[in-house]
């Protein structure tokens, strides 16, 4: 216990609070939060209700949460100032300069903290799926984080407001789900699975299909209250309930026939959901649950006709009520599971109403013509050539020597040759930044890894507020434990996606931001009228997003197409040292299109922006900087 009381005391977890529908607390972030506190028993934080209204009423909050959990109501302005700056719900440690921000990110740290206080709950770690990714990656690279963490949330709150009209309409983001339960299942082992399941098919002659099969078998659980009280024998659910269950004697490891072994992997059955993201119950499952829970009820109160073209999230919602633990923690929030009749499968039917994402690329262009070399030509006969701006000091440099050995990024570990390197993109970023800056100026460092800019910009410029953002925990804790021998007071550590910090500033900067993360932190600046500083980096990741389509500047726009505008993404990944002189040069060329493309699009929304070549060249394979100031 002594272990739980300094944890409450060091860590609060602030959670949004609008209105309660049914024992249920809105905005559905805040519900999920507490199932998956509930679930995993986590006595760890304090809990801080943020109310979202002025005078809401207070309805009795202890309920959903266990009576050793520290509950406290207040108002935003109550918030600490890092916090402030964030999007709910968020986690802060004492002292106030460190958090963490958005659902995905809380609710992993949940996880681990819930972990950390019982080693003995292992099916809660498991929770965060193979190689512990689950929903890891930022909405705004994965589809799938996308939708479980924003916009299905999002689009069910909305539905919810809609649900007083006589026909409310179906959010297509609970269509996109349906599809996406109807897709074959990859995991890490599917092909040594598809087999098992192909040999099972023929013991069986060809059983009857997934959705359809209610053999019911016994499953012993450690929870005596719940259990399994039913599941077929296909063999996903046995795959995926022996992760839930003691397993009393081990699996039978029987080697499959001969003619099983060499069958051709697109002659093999493919593998049917269980749960959200396959065959094992994770976070996702967690997330998805209280949003599917209140669709569900509007759904069997006012349009039971369309329940039958949800047979998959039906089935999903009444399997997931089998996992120990989940009846239990669902109760203490409020949610009473809907009893729903049974549903014949319609997966393979297209669904007419679903508002697929469109293809962005061209389909049969005759114009196109492939390579770099024609579509830089292309260019050229715009107007539009490689030309980089000039470098306003080429030899400037920090005096390493005299700073203490915290602030050089020889203290991440990295060979003398690399951190050589680091340190001369330090010196190009920090020479704009340092110029630019004011006292009191707001400097965030965006993807700040483990915090080499934020930390020498802090160091240097003591009259401004630094802050780092980042989204991988163990990278922004070796930050902050530099920054902690280094005494400095005026820096803050969020671990989060940049899109949840709210935060007004100064200078946005980026070193290396990966594919697309560059655009983010660019819009980031733009919409806040901060000046930018980004040298961007995996110019191959470049695609399409929700938020960003390619080429972005109407000159490029005119000129090239999507699919020309990725031949430059692509070659421009091409500047390895490794590679011939001239295949270099072509990669460094289509990197200043690239960029090029990016800066005049800031342009055009009132920023004077330019591309620079970092000094010396040889300090980084991706040595462009793009910068930004406001007009």
């Amino acid at each position: 216990m002594k272990g739980i009381k300094k944890s409450l005391t060091e860590e609060c977890l602030y959670l949004d609070f609008s209105h309660q529908i049914e024992g249920c607390i809105f905005p559905l972030h805040t519900s999920v939060t507490l199932f998956l506190l509930s679930y995993c028993d986590c006595k760890s934080f304090k809990v801080c209700f943020v109310l979202t209204r002025e005078s809401t009423d207070i309805p009795l909050l202890q309920n959903v949460l266990s009576p050793d959990v520290e509950i406290q109501v207040i108002s935003r302005q109550e918030l600490p100032s890092i916090i402030q700056n964030c999007c709910l719900p968020a986690v802060g440690e004492k002292p106030d300069n460190f958090c963490r921000a958005g659902l995905a990110v809380v609710l992993r740290h949940i996880i681990q903290k819930s972990y950390e206080a019982d080693p003995s709950k292992k099916e809660i770690l498991e929770l965060l799926g193979f190689k512990k990714t689950c929903l890891k990656a930022c909405a705004e690279v994965s589809q799938w984080t996308r939708l479980c963490e924003l916009t299905i949330p999002l689009a069910i709150e909305n539905f919810l407001k809609e649900s007083s009209d006589e026909h409310p309409t179906i959010p297509a983001e609970i269509r996109q789900l349906e599809k996406k339960l109807s897709e074959p299942v990859r995991v890490h082992n599917d092909d040594k699975l598809r087999r098992q399941k192909l040999k099972q098919q023929e013991a069986a002659g060809a059983g009857p299909p997934f959705a359809k099969e209610k053999a019911v078998s016994e499953v012993h659980s450690q929870e005596t209250s719940e259990g399994l009280e039913s599941s077929s024998k296909s063999l996903e659910l046995k795959v995926a309930f022996s992760k839930l269950t003691v397993q009393d004697e081990p699996a039978a490891t029987n080697r499959e026939p001969s003619h099983i072994r060499k069958a051709k992997a697109s002659d093999l059955p493919p593998l049917e959901h269980v749960f959200a993201e396959g065959l094992y119950f994770t976070l996702a499952d967690i997330v998805l649950l209280p949003c599917i829970h209140h669709f569900l009820l509007i759904i069997c109160k006012k349009l039971s006709e369309k329940l039958v073209e949800f047979p998959l999230l039906s089935a999903w919602y009444q399997r997931i009520q089998e996992v120990p633990g989940v009846k239990t923690a669902a109760s203490h929030c409020g949610i009473h599971f809907l009893h729903l009749p049974e549903l014949l499968s319609t997966s393979n039917e297209q669904h007419p109403n679903l508002n697929e994402v469109p293809c962005v690329e061209e389909q049969n262009d005759p114009s196109f013509i492939g390579g770099p070399r024609p579509t830089m030509t292309k260019l050229m006969e715009k107007g539009i050539e490689v030309m980089f701006s000039p470098h306003p000091c080429p030899t400037w440099t920090l005096d390493w020597n005299s700073l203490p050995a915290a602030v050089s990024p020889k203290e991440g570990k990295m060979s003398c040759d690399r951190a050589l390197r680091k340190q001369q993109q330090l010196n190009n970023l920090v020479y704009v930044v340092t110029h630019q800056a004011k006292p009191g100026d707001r400097i965030v460092d965006f993807c700040s890894g483990g915090g080499h800019v934020g930390i020498v910009l802090a160091y240097t410029l003591p009259s401004c507020q630094v802050i780092l953002i980042e989204n991988k925990e163990l990278s922004l804790i070796r930050a902050k434990r530099r920054s902690d021998e280094l005494g400095l007071s005026n820096i803050w550590f969020i671990q989060a996606n940049m899109e949840y910090f709210t935060g007004m500033f100064n200078i946005g900067v980026a070193l290396h931001a990966c594919g697309v993360a560059t655009d983010m932190v660019i819009e980031h600046c733009i919409k806040t009228r901060a000046s930018f500083v980004t040298c961007p980096c995996c110019y191959g990741f470049i695609q399409n997003t929700s938020k960003f389509n390619f080429p972005k500047s109407e000159q490029f726009k005119k000129t090239l197409s999507y699919k020309e505008h990725m031949i430059l993404c692509r070659f421009a990944d091409q500047t390895a040292v490794q590679l011939p002189p001239e295949r270099r040069l072509i990669g460094k060329q289509c990197m200043c299109l690239v960029d090029l493309d990016r800066a005049r699009a800031a342009g055009e929304r009132g920023y004077s922006a330019q591309v620079i070549s970092m000094e010396p060249e040889s300090c980084s394979p991706k040595n462009n900087m793009i910068v930004g100031v406001p007009t």
